[in-house]
Formats: C-alpha cells, structure tokens, sequence
C-alpha cells in the first residue's frame, strides 16, 4: 500500500478520499486555490499546500502545480478524486513521468472513452449494444440532417469530446436541427476545445441506469449492481438510487454482464460507471464510460458494503480483488440527494454567499459526504454541490420514508440549495412508485418562484439558533448586521416575534 497520497481536488470528494485513506493508515497531502485557504478539505488530510489562483484553470487544473506539490511532499500517487484533471489521460501520463502512481485507469483507456465516438465503434465491436447513429463525427449540419431522415427524429447531437450534458442538443424536428447544431458545436468547442458532433437516435423517456465496475490489474473484472440516475435538469443527474425500481434480477445480471464485457474489451482498471440508457421495454444501450470515482458512489457502497476508495486505492497499488463476482450481494436500498448551492425556483441557477448557519441530519441510516460549514464563501468559481445525503433502508419505501426525514432536518442558511426540491421530489407520487425517466422533471417540476413554507420556516429556524448560539452542534453564528437578503429578513422577524 501507499505511504502517501496527493488528493488533487477540493471539497465533499477530497475529504471523502482522506477518509477513506487514513482508514488504511495512508497519509494524505491536499491543495488548495486562494478562496479556499480555510476550506474544510484543507484541515482533513495531515498537509496541504497551496496552489495559488482563484479560477479552477489558475489553481486545481495546473497540472505541473500539482505534480511538483506531490514530488515536494513525497507523495507515492495521485488521486484525481471526479472532475477537474480525473479523465486527464496527459494529466495521468504525466504523474507517471513524475514517478507518481495515478489512481485510475490508464492513458489509454481514458483517451478510448474520452471520445465518445471511439468509445461507440469499441463497444459496437465488442457486441455491446449501441444506439442507433453515428460512430464518427458528423461533418455539418445539412449532413446530419441526412442522417437523421435516415433514423428517425428525434436526435440527439453530442460534443465528441464531452460529457456532462455540454454541447448536446435534442431536435424534434428538421427545420430545428441547422440551429441546433451551431449552438451545440459552439458550446463544445468553448468547453472541450473541440467543436465536433456526432448524432444518436434519442430514445423516447428511457432511464439512465448505470453498472458500478471494478477492474484490477490481473484480468479480474467484476460489478456492483446498478444505480438508477433518471432525475436530471439539464443532463446533470439530482437523485441516484441502488437498486434501481425498474431493474429485476435477470435485466441485473444481464446489465453487469455487458458491463464487465465492456471493461475487457478496453483493458480497463480501477473503479468505472458503464452507463446506460433503458427503455419501457426492459432494453438497454451504451451510453458512456466514466473513467473515474462517481459523484454518486455512496450509495453503491451503502448496498453493498464495498468501500469503492479502498478499493480504488489497492487496486492502484497492483493487489487483486479480494472477492469475486459470486461474492457480492446487494442489501436494502439507499438513495442520494445532491445538495448544490442552486435555487430550484429559479431554473436552478446558481446561488452565491456565506453560509449562515448549517444544521445536519442524523441518526440511523444516515449518511453525509460533505465540506460545508458555517462562514464558508460560495461562489461561481467552482461546481455548487456542497454535500450528498445519502439513506440506507431495509428496502424503497423505507429509504423513502428516511430519507424525508432527513431532508426535514437539514438546514441551510446563507445560499439557496436544492434541499426544497428533494423535499417536494421525496413526496411526489410519480417518484413514489418509481415512475421515472430522463425527461421527469420537465413533465412534473413547475416551481412558482415563490418559497415554499417549509423554506421560510427554516430560515426562520436556522436564525433563532443563531441567535441564541445554541451551541456547536447546530454550527450556526449570529447574522451579520448588514445581511439584507431575503431569507434573513424573513428568518429575523420571525426570531423578533413574540412567542
């Protein structure tokens, strides 16, 4: 195992990696940009060193910055930890010029999956099933237009390079699609550095379900089950549940089967997300490979009882698995809620500021992977999650239950979260059955702009605790006398009002 290990990343995910390496007696070294000198992922791994900049490209993509941090730390390996440089394949090549082991796949592998087109021509090689389009990019729009006549509206054109919903357009129509691909190519080429688009049949209201992979070194390849990712805005996944409600043992094993076939047929290694889009009629077709840690890994760990970090450490270290595919068995069901510094009200536009007050859920089944405290400043710099918060149950309508007592009990003051949204999510009778697809909540979430009563309530709540300095365990402080925001005015009548 490692002595040391560079954690090359920031927030929930960088103390999620210290955690999981300090539990196998590995010491931790941390970076961090200006704004985030005082951040929490700083005080959670045994050194930190500074990076300088404020912007992600001034600080935690400075790939050279890093390796000479690690070098200088003696540092034997890098964990990218997700985003930023942790499908880099140059990043990766680069750690091992350096003498750093990187904890991933290897180069080649990334660079295979990085293009989603090249990625598309393996899997179809490899008899992995594919939607329907094409497997290089399209040289402009009036030949996509073709092509789409040829497979049927509606498409989908994608950036070649991309990810994360950038650079994707849905056309329904051709007098749409000329447009269309202008605004996709010119969101590609401003986010990847490269404009090209290829073109897939877009399946009507699937499910994206996603097959957890693990890949050592020798050969051994095995999954962990799959896990449900249907709610989305924007392409960006909000919720994600193991096991999935649309997923019997039979689809499982056939899922996890393509999956793994998947792996070898790329040669991968470490811990990867073969994604995949399911239809009403129980088929299923390659989406992408994450060549990473996923966001939402928790909730795999939770029903499994598979520290996914721990495994990504020792399989970067070269050990084999220490199980087998007969040995893993899923138990109960978990379910994760992104908390991002967002306002739901409003298209889920980001929300900057300085945390007020911050009160955690707890008790059983309960689980937190987060970086957030009272005094820390939000802002546009860098992604607005802020926490997961993840439940275990004995089963669905448990972990339901759990989880809206959770929500009911998180509090945060100072920035607008996605909170009041998994709150209304958690009641909506759709997602109680488990009535879900890609395009949910285009079909459900009508917000009024106006905040739910439970929202005034809790900032309502989170000040009179402030006020009263209720102690360390609500980590909240006293407002500022020159907060005039909305929620605060509300919060400070409230706490004025007579009992």
């Amino acid at each position: 195992m490692f002595e040391k290990v560079l954690i090359a990343n920031r927030g929930e995910i960088a103390v999620r990696v210290a955690r999981g390496c300090r539990e196998l007696g590995v010491r931790t070294v941390g970076v961090f940009s200006d704004p985030d000198a005082g951040a929490p992922h700083v005080r959670a791994v045994d050194e930190a060193y500074p990076l300088g900049g404020t912007t992600a490209a001034e600080s935690y993509l400075r790939a050279d910055a890093l390796i000479e941090i690690a070098r200088r730390a003696s540092a034997d390996a890098v964990h990218p930890g997700y985003g930023f440089l942790a499908e880099n394949p140059d990043f990766a090549e680069a750690c091992a010029a350096g003498g750093l082991v990187f904890i991933g796949p290897t180069p080649a592998a990334m660079r295979a999956l990085g293009s989603k087109t090249a990625a598309r021509t393996l899997m179809r090689a490899a008899g992995v099933p594919v939607v329907p389009g094409t497997d290089e990019a399209v040289s402009g729009a009036e030949e996509a237009s073709r092509i789409a006549g040829e497979i049927g509206f509606p498409i989908a054109l994608k950036a070649v390079s991309g990810g994360g919903g950038k650079g994707m357009r849905v056309v329904d129509r051709a007098d749409d699609l000329a447009a269309a691909f202008r605004q996709a190519a010119s969101e590609a080429e401003s986010a990847f550095g490269d404009g090209s688009l290829y073109l897939e049949r877009m399946l009507v209201q699937p499910r994206h379900v996603e097959v957890q992979i693990l890949a050592d070194q020798h050969g051994s390849v095995v999954h962990l089950g799959e896990r449900e990712c249907s709610v989305q805005r924007r392409h960006q996944k909000l919720v994600e549940e193991s096991p999935s409600p649309a997923v019997d043992a039979d689809l499982r094993a056939r899922m996890g089967a393509v999956a793994v076939q998947a792996a070898h047929a790329i040669g991968y290694t470490n811990v990867g997300t073969c994604e995949f889009l399911l239809d009403a009629g129980g088929a299923f077709y390659f989406l992408e490979v994450n060549a990473r840690l996923q966001v939402e890994h928790p909730v795999t760990e939770l029903v499994t009882g598979i520290d996914l970090v721990h495994e990504q450490l020792k399989i970067a270290a070269g050990q084999r698995l220490g199980f087998g595919q007969e040995d893993i068995a899923s138990r109960g069901h978990a379910i994760e809620c992104r908390v991002s510094a967002e306002d739901p009200a409003n298209r889920f536009f980001p929300s900057t500021g300085r945390i007020r007050a911050v009160v955690e859920p707890q008790g059983p089944g309960v689980r937190i992977d987060g970086a957030l405290e009272v005094g820390q400043e939000v802002s546009l710099h860098y992604d607005p999650l802020l926490a997961k918060l993840i439940v275990w149950a004995e089963d669905r309508p448990s972990a339901l239950g759990r989880m809206r007592r959770a929500l009911g009990e998180y509090l945060v003051l100072g920035v607008c979260t996605t909170i009041p949204f998994h709150r209304w999510l958690m009641e909506h009778p759709a997602f109680q059955a488990g009535e879900l697809d890609t395009a949910f909540l285009e079909r459900h979430w009508a917000p009024d702009g106006e905040p739910d009563e439970r929202v005034v309530e809790d900032a309502a709540v989170a000040a009179v605790l402030s006020a009263h300095s209720v102690g360390a365990s609500q980590r909240a402080v006293q407002p500022r006398p020159d907060d005039d925001g909305r929620w605060l005015q509300v919060a400070r009548r409230a706490a004025l009002r007579p009992s």
